[in-house]
């Protein structure tokens, strides 16, 4: 699994970033690549910017309970998963305001560190770790930039 805290890395995945297209099409799924920039934006939002609202302490407790232990671990998300609310992208977005969006986060989380995630709150899922925190971001990038074949 490539490491969010490592510019190597994140240089690869802006690499593949600048392959997609305005018009580029899945090879699954029901978005578009301006939706699915603007939602792998969602995750970086969540850490970043507090405009999703936290989910309430029984719904946290589904969450660590059911979601984050397949959220969190090494294993690939499958294709067609289910897409949390907060997560689900209407209508259209700009391409390369979602696109720059996005590499500014990537960017920012490496340069902010491993140190800066351990133990570190996430919204859902209680506090992480850095390894925790960098399955769930590199893998979320991962799985939506093979569904759009780069």
């Amino acid at each position: 699994m490539q490491n969010v805290f490592l510019k190597e890395d994140c240089d690869k995945f802006i690499a593949r970033i600048n392959e997609l297209k305005i018009d580029s099409q899945p090879l699954w799924g029901k978005m578009a690549v301006d939706q699915m920039l603007a939602h792998s934006n969602v995750t970086y939002e969540m850490v970043y910017d507090n405009i999703h609202p936290k989910p309430n302490v029984l719904m946290k407790f589904l969450l660590r309970l059911l979601a984050k232990n397949k959220v969190v671990s090494e294993t690939p998300y499958p294709r067609h998963l289910s897409t949390a609310p907060q997560f689900i992208i209407k209508g259209d977005c700009n391409f390369e305001s979602e696109k720059d969006r996005l590499i500014s986060y990537i960017v920012k989380t490496q340069e902010l560190g491993e140190k800066e995630f351990e133990g570190k709150e996430s919204l859902s899922f209680g506090k992480l770790n850095a390894r925790e925190w960098n399955n769930m971001f590199a893998k979320h990038l991962d799985h939506h930039f093979k569904q759009f074949g780069v």
